[in-house]
C-alpha cells in the first residue's frame, strides 16, 4: 500500500505526517519505535494538500490557537486498537484520563494492560490524543514520543508550557 510523507519541525521534535488514501495515517516521532506503526511504502510528497493541511493545523495546535483537529482518519488497528484510538479522541483537550477509565470506556474493564498497549500503537499521535492518557496514580508513563514530550504537550494543552522545555 502506498502512503506519501512530509517532514514537520516542531516544539516536540521532527514529526513524519503520513497520508493514504487522501487522510492522515500516522504522525511519526523522530526516534520512532521499529514497527511501532506498520505502513506501506512511502514516498514523499511535501506538496500534499492533505499533509499540508494537517501541518496547518498542528502548527496552530502548537501556537496554542487549536484545541481540536478536524482531519479525516486513516486508523489501520484490530478492531480493539481502534476502539482505543477512538476513546482517545473523546477525551477533552487539557484534561487527562487513566488507562483503567479508558477500559471502562470501551467495555472492557479488566483490559487495562491491553489498553496501554494499543496506546502506545496509536499511529495517529497528538491529534489521537494518547498524550492526555496517564496512570491510575497521575503518573506519567510510556510514551512513544517520550515522557518530555508527553509533559510538553500536556502542558501545552494547560496551559504551562511556559515552563516546560523539551
Amino acid at each position: 500500500m502506498f502512503c506519501e510523507y512530509k517532514l514537520m519541525p516542531s516544539p516536540v521534535g521532527q514529526l513524519t505526517l503520513v497520508a493514504r488514501n487522501g487522510k492522515l495515517a500516522a504522525i511519526l516521532w523522530e526516534q520512532e519505535r521499529a514497527n511501532r506503526v506498520r505502513l506501506g511504502a512511502l514516498q514523499e510528497a511535501n506538496d500534499s494538500a492533505v499533509l499540508l493541511e494537517v501541518e496547518r493545523q498542528l502548527k496552530e495546535y502548537f501556537a496554542g490557537t487549536r484545541d481540536r483537529f478536524e482531519l479525516a482518519l486513516d486508523f489501520a488497528g484490530t478492531e480493539f486498537q481502534r476502539k482505543v484510538w477512538t476513546a482517545l479522541l473523546a477525551i477533552p483537550f487539557g484534561e487527562t484520563r487513566s488507562y483503567s477509565q479508558i477500559a471502562l470506556q470501551i467495555g472492557h474493564p479488566k483490559a487495562v494492560r491491553a489498553v496501554g498497549a494499543a496506546n502506545g500503537r496509536n499511529p495517529i499521535s497528538i491529534v489521537t490524543p494518547c498524550h492526555r492518557v496517564i496512570g491510575t496514580s497521575g503518573a506519567l508513563t510510556g510514551f512513544a514520543g517520550g515522557l518530555a514530550a508527553k509533559q510538553y504537550l500536556l502542558a501545552l494543552e494547560t496551559g504551562n508550557s511556559a515552563n516546560t522545555a523539551i
